[in-house]
């Protein structure tokens, strides 16, 4: 493998970001969303996601290939003071458990760096992933949102803290 990760910017990129998203909700949400909510996520949606915004979204490539990516900035609850947020960050399945994860996380957080914590949400039940962040030093600071994907479903917030 040849693993880069770097910026999103082309068009190629923004293509292989979206099939990343589409495939990788598909993997990760089937049987924890509505089926019906999950046939609206489309490849179509995901790559115009992708071109509305760009800024600020990191892709991990297997050469040419988008295998991953992690979308990151300032948190956007307002609750929480000098904090970042990792808004997204997914990887193919048949790349997880290669250190693609921490590769992507390693290069958002340095981008969060100047930030004193930073935030994220994960649905509840999405077992592999907590197991990750938690590993990675993120914990539950008892925050929780609910969410409507077809129907009412549970955020969890996780923090990593700096100073810890």
């Amino acid at each position: 493998m040849n693993l880069t990760i770097k910026p999103m910017e082309t068009e190629a990129e923004m293509d292989g970001k979206g099939y990343v998203h589409d495939k990788s909700w598909h993997e990760t949400y089937t049987g924890l969303v509505d089926a019906g909510y999950m046939e609206g996520v489309t490849l179509d949606a995901c790559v115009q996601a992708a071109r509305r915004w760009p800024d600020n979204t990191l892709v991990a490539k297997d050469g040419d290939r988008v295998i991953g990516f992690a979308a990151y900035g300032a948190c956007r609850d307002g609750t929480l003071t000098e904090c970042g947020e990792i808004f997204a960050i997914y990887v193919l399945k048949e790349y997880q458990g290669r250190q693609i994860g921490y590769a992507l996380m390693n290069a958002a957080m340095e981008r969060l760096s100047s930030f004193r914590r930073t935030a994220l949400w994960v649905l509840k039940g999405n077992e592999r992933a907590i197991r990750f962040y938690e590993r990675y030093g993120f914990r539950f600071d008892g925050a929780e949102a609910e969410i409507t994907l077809g129907r009412p479903c549970t955020e969890l917030r996780m923090i990593y803290d700096r100073r810890r």
